[in-house]
């Protein structure tokens, strides 16, 4: 079954929904009373959603013995993610596994992500048809609207939240000198959110454990593993990445051609995300053994691999690499030989070029740091904007749609079919 964007937000939602009922089912089973067990104020665990999305985006193609698989990892890694998010906002833990045998840092441990990818599994074969059914029963004008009021009140919801988080971790000082500044009905109705939210997650989550976080020197720039840091860390890695694939493709096939994933420069996208991501979640791994940086790597590279060439496919409408000529391939996007190629980046990276890569960026000066880290971000959206208008108007060409548009017609006289094919020669379009 092809499923619309709409139809993937609704399938987003109405998992987040059933997550946060089963959540909040089991919670009133253990301890006898109905707790509200979502991350944010509305009954949504958009952790569920969120996995389930990702399922039903990538398990479309997969028999079930591997749809299990790929639902028990995607389960596993967002509930990992999930598990240090709350870590990092919250300074406490909300679950703990580490009494169960097979645990990985107590966020995760073997029993559960079985039962993660069973559940899964299920949803997807079955559970998935039926939410798509009554979806479409609803005209075409109410389902849309259904699907973005939840967008809207979930964003309002989202961000009311993510204030009231960061009022209670690191800008409490700063949180409470804002608030002299509103009337006392604005001052009242922030602390009955503030109480309620916080009262709430004790009663929700009562193994959870505070998190000692050490403090980061104010004067030094992306200190820790701060936002501008991971900046850094995905445009060395969209750097290093691409000059790789350049002489990789050279050392193999004996050709030098362009990796890059923009139109602007020499960027692999591809290794820009998965090297920021590797920092969030593996910088505090330096203790851990080369085995496991190598079997993580190895796992979630694969799995990020995979979801990068389904998501490309969908929305471009072509994909840019063809591993279906190699052996132990899955379904092309990805085979063990390029699986094992991210377990030894995550070695090399975590183990060799992070720390002095970390030390040398904390010793930017403060202001021009950050004002330099802001022109490099306007830089890539507006390449990423370029790109991916550029992707959709060769699309657009080959389905036979004229250029009505000026931004069509830009894209026609600025990157053409010859031009694209020079900057992506390995893409190839698919129906």
């Amino acid at each position: 079954m092809v499923y619309s964007g709409y139809e993937l937000i609704w399938l987003f939602f109405i998992y987040s929904f059933l997550g946060w009922v089963l959540e909040t089912v089991i919670a009133a089973l253990k301890k006898k009373q109905m707790t509200n067990r979502g991350v944010i104020n509305a009954p949504l665990c958009i952790s569920y959603g969120i996995t389930m999305a990702l399922i039903t985006v990538i398990g479309q193609e997969l028999t079930p013995f591997w749809l299990f698989c790929g639902a028990t990892v995607i389960a596993t890694v967002v509930e990992w993610i999930a598990g240090h998010f709350i870590e990092i906002a919250y300074h406490e833990r909300w679950w703990d596994y580490s009494k169960v045998k097979w645990n990985l840092d107590g966020y995760i441990c073997l029993p559960v992500s079985l039962a993660w990818g069973a559940l899964g599994t299920v949803c997807m074969l079955w559970g998935n048809e039926l939410i798509i059914d009554l979806f479409r029963l609803m005209p075409d004008f109410i389902d849309r609207l259904v699907v973005w009021i939840c967008i809207v009140a979930s964003l309002l919801d989202i961000l009311a939240t993510l204030i009231l988080i960061y009022g209670k971790s690191r800008y409490a000082s700063r949180w409470r000198e804002i608030d002299n500044w509103f009337t006392s009905l604005s001052r009242r109705l922030g602390r009955s959110l503030y109480d309620h939210v916080n009262h709430r997650i004790e009663k929700a989550y009562p193994q959870k454990k505070k998190v000692f976080v050490a403090a980061k020197d104010p004067t030094v720039f992306a200190a820790g593993c701060s936002p501008y840091k991971l900046v850094w860390m995905f445009i060395i890695g969209a750097v290093l990445g691409d000059v790789f694939e350049i002489f990789f493709c050279r050392a193999t096939q004996g050709i030098w051609m362009s990796r890059s994933s923009l139109v602007w420069g020499q960027f692999s996208i591809v290794w820009g995300f998965a090297l920021a991501a590797a920092t969030a979640l593996l910088h505090r791994c330096l203790d851990r053994s080369d085995s496991f940086l190598f079997i993580t790597g190895t796992v979630l590279g694969g799995v990020y691999e995979y979801l990068c060439s389904v998501l490309s496919e969908i929305v471009f409408g072509t994909v840019f690499w063809d591993y279906s000529k190699l052996p132990f391939n899955l379904g092309g996007r990805i085979n063990l030989l390029y699986c094992f190629f991210w377990g030894f980046a995550a070695v090399l990276w975590i183990r060799v070029l992070y720390p002095p890569l970390s030390s040398w960026i904390e010793k930017f000066p403060k202001r021009p740091g950050k004002f330099l880290t802001w022109c490099l971000i306007v830089f890539f959206l507006c390449d990423g904007i370029v790109s991916a208008a550029a992707l959709v108007r060769s699309d657009e060409r080959a389905n036979g749609i004229e250029a009505t548009e000026s931004w069509q017609q830009l894209m026609d006289s600025w990157y053409d079919d010859e031009t694209l094919a020079q900057i992506y020669p390995n893409a190839i379009r698919v129906e």
